[in-house]
């Protein structure tokens, strides 16, 4: 029955297919691994968060309990604010000790810390853990949080929580609400450090974790030696698509 149809019209369902599969999202790699530092420092692992456009960079350095951490986020409007934290107590917002990036008076771009103990309370001040190294970037509506922070010995993961906001009350320089529908209420996951909790492999060996909201999340390796890029959990890979476009290829041909 194929050979009775047209053959142009066969030559462009081909091609038409062949094209859909090369620009598949699932077929590219993850966004994480083509991001860089004005320091050039280089992390561990990365992952593209699955909601508010958020992507995390992280080192965890078992010999000092330390997580160097890069979060990355754009604003919803262009005084907003974007914030990463790590809740010691619980999976969601409430007790979350936070990192917030905004923009001061003058357009600088500043971090402040605050420890959110319940969803009515925003406090700012010292976290309940020590944190180091915090600067921030600005640049196309994005932010850039940097911060290093002491994670409890031999942990194997913590509760990590990122969200974003319209901007920051001029007067008393608190952040404005956030809104409460879609993304921004499921905005919260496990950060697993190590992948292995019996032989204590870390992530920089095994390129994966479950990371966010209980599902699988790929993790790529952006520094180190051997850092190779891995690609997302579905992707398929390279010989997948090499093989599929043979196949369509040779329907071509035969028609």
């Amino acid at each position: 029955m194929a050979s009775s149809l047209p053959l142009s019209l066969l030559q462009t369902a081909c091609i038409s297919l062949l094209c859909a599969l090369l620009i598949s999202p699932a077929a590219q790699a993850a966004t994480c691994t083509s991001q860089t530092f004005k320091n050039k420092k280089l992390y561990s692992n990365c992952t593209d968060l699955p909601v508010l456009s958020s992507y995390l960079h992280w080192t965890y350095d078992p010999s000092n309990s330390s997580l160097s951490v890069v979060f990355i986020a754009a604003a919803p409007k262009p005084d907003g604010w974007v914030a990463w934290a790590i809740n010691p107590t619980s999976e969601k917002m409430a007790g979350a000790q936070t990192l917030m990036a905004h923009k001061t008076t003058d357009g600088t771009p500043t971090v402040k810390t605050y420890n959110i103990s319940t969803y009515t309370s925003i406090v700012p001040g010292k976290l309940s853990f020590d944190v180091w190294d915090v600067s921030a970037e600005f640049s196309n509506g994005t932010y850039k949080i940097f911060a290093t922070v002491k994670v409890p010995k031999n942990a194997e993961s913590v509760n990590q929580v990122w969200q974003v906001g319209p901007g920051v009350d001029k007067t008393t320089g608190f952040p404005q609400k956030h809104e409460f529908v879609g993304s921004n209420l499921v905005s919260f996951g496990t950060l697993h450090l190590v992948a292995n909790a019996t032989t204590g492999t870390t992530n920089s060996t095994t390129g994966t974790t479950n990371s966010t909201m209980g599902g699988a999340s790929t993790t790529n390796t952006t520094g180190g030696s051997g850092s190779g890029g891995a690609l997302r959990i579905g992707s398929g890979g390279n010989m997948g698509l090499f093989s599929i476009s043979l196949l369509v290829l040779g329907a071509l041909i035969v028609f």
